[in-house]
């Protein structure tokens, strides 16, 4: 019985040693030696508004990929790489595309304006808590899509950083940003380009004064 809780402690030791190897802290984000690896936009939390039926199932069903692809493939134009201060900004959005299949269409359309900005830094801290990074390591950078409001023209979304051996948040804000564009893609991929920009612009600045 001993040396069973003997073996069953170091085992906890060594994941506690593992894990603190591991672990990105708020810091590490302004390290420019620190990659940080781009993971996409996770719309399952996303709230429509001012979208018809069959505009936000469209969204589902093709543009919110499209958007996650447009993306990686126009990067001159999505300058991560200058956001993030970083020579290189290497991607996987394989989680968030897994996620994005499970959206249904009924369940984001909302007439209730009170969901506009419905999620918290705690609502975030949460949601990636949950995540799965499928034993990835280092800084990951996420946008969890909050609303996009084509009334107001407007996309809320929280720019978040985590730590991914420890699915913890070390950095989420919320950036509001107009979108733009012709197409459902464009339209709102441009909010997507816009806070990038801010973060690029100003944004990330600020942040490292806080470090």
């Amino acid at each position: 019985m001993k040396r069973i809780q003997k073996t069953n402690l170091l085992i906890l030791i060594l994941c506690f040693w593992v894990n603190n190897i591991f672990a990105q802290a708020f810091k590490d984000i302004f390290d420019p030696q620190v990659p940080i690896t781009y993971l996409g936009i996770d719309f399952t939390h996303v709230k429509v508004f001012g979208h018809q039926d069959g505009e936000v199932k469209d969204l589902v069903d093709r543009q919110f990929s499209a958007i996650n692809q447009v993306v990686l493939n126009e990067p001159k134009k999505y300058d991560l790489k200058k956001a993030f201060k970083r020579d290189s900004i290497p991607n996987d959005l394989t989680f968030v595309t897994e996620k994005n299949k499970t959206i249904v269409d009924t369940a984001i359309a909302s007439k209730d304006l009170t969901n506009v900005f419905h999620l918290s830094n705690g609502d975030v801290a949460s949601i990636v808590k949950g995540y799965n990074f499928g034993g990835k390591t280092g800084i990951g950078f996420l946008f969890i899509m909050e609303s996009i409001n084509k009334k107001d023209e407007r996309g809320s979304m929280y720019c978040t950083f985590v730590d991914m051996a420890t699915s913890k948040v070390l950095l989420t804000e919320r950036l509001t940003e107009k979108p733009g564009g012709f197409g459902l893609r464009n339209y709102w991929a441009k909010s997507i380009y816009e806070a990038i920009d801010d973060i690029k612009d100003k944004k990330f600045e600020e942040w490292a004064r806080n470090k």
